[in-house]
């Protein structure tokens, strides 16, 4: 006798953040549910977030935080899952929060707490998650999703897809659920690193490398200003990185892969208008008995200081006083416009998220219900909506993952 197939109502395909909220949500509006994960334990991920302290959201929330095609996606879900909602969400589940300067954390320190209380709840509403479970097919066969895995063939009347995109491969996410819906018709917007390194054009880097200093950069593409972030520069032997990077590489990444030309100005003394450094420079380079070097110890980090000079085309050696108007004003633009090329970002193992995913229009904004399948849903960095550094794209995934959970659970209950 030929045994019954299982049929979920729901199944979650991924147990990352997003997942395992939209799991949560779905399993309370009272669906079946099963997740399925090709990993061997969940949410990997975000142990990784925050230095391993889970920045899980930020009260500075507005759409300007948010990056795709169609950054203003983002407002419905918000409304409907928002920052406050995240708060009461994490405390009711066993999350206090600890905030610092609009950013929150749990109060034990601890991206694990965040992991386990996720866990916990899903273990409380009986949640059933099956690890290492590699999937080998999604297809809609009539009004059922069959998803061939290496353990089995599965069936749900409603397929959430949370696999992530392609950032930090090592805790999951690969990129290959979007394999899956391209043959379901989707269109993906192409996938680059976000929140990531970038790679610059020049030898000196290996003699700055390891400095870290307060600056503006500037991003041009194809020689027009895009976007500029303030805050702590990190030299590196192969270019620059640290948060104001990490706002910024998006853009480079999406032009990067377009084959654009792509450069930053730095500007290593932004508290100070260029005039006010241009007079600063002057009193310095007017006092007796020091050298064009010595002149500039105290302002900027001694590594930096001699690179500074040749590109001003300065003798280090030379007297203090000897330096002219014109090379003074030739230090001024190397210090507040230091160029570098950028050649590319570090890999998508490096980059905290990815920029691209499927493509919004093809999506419901009020719902997350894919516009070409029904019963097909979306959740987290699958969709073309990447968040800025500081909780943002956590806060993506609890509230596209509570929405598209409770619009999965909402349908089904409609039919029955």
């Amino acid at each position: 006798m030929k045994q019954k197939r299982k049929i979920s109502e729901i199944i979650v395909v991924g147990a990352g953040a997003a997942g395992m909220t939209a799991a949560i949500f779905a399993a309370r509006a009272g669906a079946d549910v099963l997740v399925l994960e090709h990993m061997e334990t969940a949410g990997k991920k975000i142990l990784a977030t925050g230095n391993g302290k889970c920045n899980y959201t930020n009260s500075r929330q507005g759409v300007e935080n948010y990056y795709g095609d169609d950054p203003a996606f983002v407002l419905q879900i918000m409304e409907r899952f928002s920052f406050t909602d995240t708060l009461s969400f994490f405390e009711e589940i066993g999350i206090y929060p600890r905030e610092k300067d609009g950013y929150y954390y749990p109060a034990s320190g601890q991206a694990s707490s965040v992991r386990e209380v996720l866990l916990t709840e899903l273990g409380r509403l009986d949640v059933k998650i099956i690890y290492n479970c590699a999937i080998r097919s999604i297809e809609k066969q009539n009004d059922l999703f069959c998803l061939e895995t290496k353990s089995g063939n599965f069936y749900s009347k409603a397929c959430l897809m949370a696999t992530g995109g392609c950032a930090a491969k090592k805790t999951g996410s690969d990129g290959s659920g979007f394999l899956y819906l391209k043959k379901m018709g989707h269109h993906v917007i192409p996938v680059v690193p976000a929140l990531v390194q970038l790679q610059g054009k020049g030898a000196f880097f290996k003699e700055i490398a390891g400095i870290r200093a307060e600056a503006m950069i500037k991003l041009y593409i194809d020689d027009h200003p895009i976007l500029a972030e303030r805050g702590e520069l990190q030299l590196t032997d192969f270019g620059i990185s640290g948060i104001p990077v990490f706002q910024l590489s998006r853009f480079a990444a999406r032009a990067l892969n377009e084959s654009k030309k792509v450069y930053v100005q730095i500007d290593f003394s932004p508290e100070l208008a260029k005039e006010e450094l241009r007079e600063l420079l002057i009193r310095r380079y007017n006092r007796e008995g020091i050298s064009a070097n010595q002149a500039l110890v105290g302002m900027y980090n001694r590594k930096l200081i001699p690179l500074f000079l040749r590109l001003a085309d300065i003798e280090e050696t030379v007297e203090a006083a000897k330096v002219s108007r014109k090379q003074l004003s030739r230090l001024v633009k190397v210090i507040r416009e230091f160029h570098v090329d950028i050649t590319g970002t570090k890999k998508f193992d490096a980059a905290q998220t990815t920029a691209g995913g499927v493509d919004t229009t093809e999506i419901n904004n009020a719902t997350l219900e894919s516009r070409l399948v029904s019963g097909l849903y979306f959740a987290g960095e699958m969709i073309d909506i990447d968040g800025r550094c500081g909780g943002y794209n956590l806060q993506w995934a609890w509230s596209s993952g509570c929405v598209a959970g409770r619009s999965a659970a909402e349908k089904i209950r409609e039919k029955i």
